[in-house]
């Protein structure tokens, strides 16, 4: 019984070639920081062209309604505050004329008008106090969309859908050169049998017309 020897596997040989650095040349075992800083420098580029816009745009609309809370919001304090200060005059107008039968002393009506002005300002400072939390506050309504790892855009963007395109452009060259050049040396190979035939003939020949 004949047993065939197993054909022995070859294995492949695994080359192992880090790069230089792209920017200033240096081997890669020296690990300098001129790629990682260039990254950094085209990522701040990018992020200026493409999101500066939106960027402004979130900014504005924060902005805008922020200040549209905080004034309704003074508006609330500062009409509570005006509804009291009334009510303070018409109990001034009424104890005035019940135990003098005479007007509120001019006196009183100043510092309830004093009062008014300093309760005023204190709402619009605790108005406008407000607006650090406000300003999160509108600031976590902006939902950021990211789309998912698996999603084309993410998974084959057009820089590498052009780069695979050229890469089988590159590649089908050299198979259409291969190719013409092999069935450039099938027909020399032929053409060189056919010729070796020829001469062989004619040596046949040659030797029965010596031995004539």
């Amino acid at each position: 019984m004949y047993f065939r020897e197993p054909k022995p596997k070859h294995r492949r040989n695994i080359i192992k070639m880090d790069p230089d650095c792209a920017i200033c040349g240096a081997p890669a075992e020296m690990a300098c920081e001129c790629e990682a800083k260039g990254l950094d420098v085209a990522m701040k580029q990018a992020e200026d062209k493409v999101m500066k816009d939106m960027y402004f745009q979130i900014r504005q609309w924060v902005r805008s309604h922020a200040q549209d809370h905080i004034l309704d919001y003074f508006r609330m304090l500062s009409d509570q505050r005006k509804t009291q200060h009334s009510e303070h005059l018409d109990q001034l107008t009424n104890h005035a004329y019940h135990y003098y039968n005479a007007p509120p002393h001019p006196q009183h009506l100043a510092d309830a008008q004093r009062q008014l002005k300093e309760g005023i300002d204190e709402d619009w400072k605790a108005s406008v106090e407000l607006y650090p939390e406000v300003l999160e506050y509108f600031f976590n309504l902006v939902e950021l969309s990211l789309p998912s790892n698996d999603d084309p855009v993410v998974s084959d963007p057009p820089s590498r859908r052009a780069l695979r395109g050229n890469r089988l452009n590159v590649e089908s060259v050299p198979h259409q050169v291969r190719a013409a050049a092999h069935q450039e040396v099938l027909l020399e190979a032929g053409e060189a049998e056919e010729e070796a035939e020829v001469g062989e003939d004619l040596g046949v020949r040659s030797m029965k017309t010596a031995k004539l």
